[in-house]
């Protein structure tokens, strides 16, 4: 991710009409020397084995903080402290009271902060909303989605901070990849009312440094949601689905139609249209262009296509239109503590066995 933000902020500029345009002043890693090593191969112009260092640093205007969750709390607050926005990404915090927290202390400071949503920021996800918000499809009656991949489908891959509560969270799949389609769940239908979740640990032990290791959190699981408007919904999540890489995927239906985007796909949205005469209808494939959102940036041509680091190129024109106007632009730490809340609720259900209202 320091590498995909750093493409970002030396393109974002060249992309959009900024007002503001970055300068890569100042890396920190968890050493010295790898932070040394990324700065001279990335174009940094000063790095830092001590992140504290870079916080403290009276050049640096703002920081993207992209390191495992467990360490994002105290960095917020540091950030906070020194007056400067954030960027950080998901999830926002190890539960819910800990992104509470960083809410709370960087809208109490007047802040500019975003949460790294960078999925939901395609075209394609962009012009859904729009769909969905204009009433096209009618009114949302039901959602399947998920977010599945397989890093870790096979059982001799290492244990890591991912799969160990005190490094990383509580929750597995369940923080690493769910949070972004509960994000777009929440984007393109709305607040989220209650939910039973079910959650497994596949492969029970993996290869650690003393030997073989017991994984603590979980590496699949559903949730079937209720949506405040009435909608209903359901979602998966896994990090060992074997064969999928960039398994985020939404099937929306309304009372008049339905729209299915497939992240692998990520330049064509699929619309289906109800009123159609009987033998015209069938879903549609939208391919995006120069018509779509945020897509003429990159290209003039139809089906030429924008990719994943499009995506934080489009997330940080939205960050640095936040730091130079003091507005606030989604998705906020309040937004990313909504999905944190999700979690926790799905967390509370998949261990009591029970519906959980939010």
């Amino acid at each position: 991710m320091g590498k995909a933000h750093t493409i970002a902020l030396q393109s974002v500029g060249a992309v959009f009409e900024t007002g503001l345009r970055p300068r890569c002043e100042m890396i920190a890693t968890s050493t010295a020397s790898g932070a040394a090593g990324n700065a001279s191969r990335w174009g940094w112009k000063r790095s830092t084995g001590d992140w504290r260092v870079l916080v403290a640093d009276p050049e640096i205007d703002a920081v993207i903080i992209a390191t495992p969750p467990r360490t994002h709390l105290e960095m917020v607050l540091a950030c906070v402290a020194a007056g400067k926005p954030v960027l950080c990404e998901k999830p926002l915090g190890c539960d819910a009271a800990e992104s509470l927290r960083m809410v709370e202390a960087i809208e109490q400071a007047g802040l500019a902060n975003m949460v790294g949503f960078n999925y939901i920021r395609t075209p394609a996800s962009q012009l859904a909303k729009q769909i969905i918000a204009s009433g096209e499809i009618g009114d949302v009656i039901q959602v399947t989605a998920e977010h599945v991949e397989d890093y870790l489908h096979d059982p001799a891959l290492p244990a890591s901070w991912r799969t160990r509560i005190s490094t990383g969270t509580e929750a597995g799949a369940l923080a690493d990849v769910a949070p972004h389609i509960i994000n777009a769940s929440l984007r393109l239908v709305g607040p989220i009312s209650s939910l039973v979740a079910d959650t497994q640990i596949v492969h029970a032990k993996r290869p650690g440094p003393q030997g073989p290791e017991a994984i603590e959190n979980d590496d699949q699981g559903q949730m079937l949601l209720r949506f405040a408007n009435g909608a209903s919904g359901s979602l998966s999540f896994s990090r060992v689905a074997a064969g999928r890489k960039m398994g985020y995927t939404y099937r929306i239906t309304g009372t008049k139609g339905a729209l299915y985007f497939d992240q692998e796909d990520q330049n064509a949205l699929w619309l289906y249209d109800a009123s159609r005469e009987p033998s015209r209808r069938g879903f549609q494939k939208l391919l995006m262009g120069p018509a779509h959102p945020d897509y003429l940036a990159f290209s003039q041509g139809v089906g030429h296509g924008t990719g994943y680091n499009d995506q934080i190129v489009i997330e940080l024109r939205d960050f640095l239109r936040a730091v130079e106007t003091g507005e606030t632009v989604w998705p906020t730490f309040r937004d990313g503590y909504e999905v944190d809340r999700v979690v926790a609720a799905a967390l509370v259900s998949a261990r009591e066995r029970r519906w959980v209202d939010i």
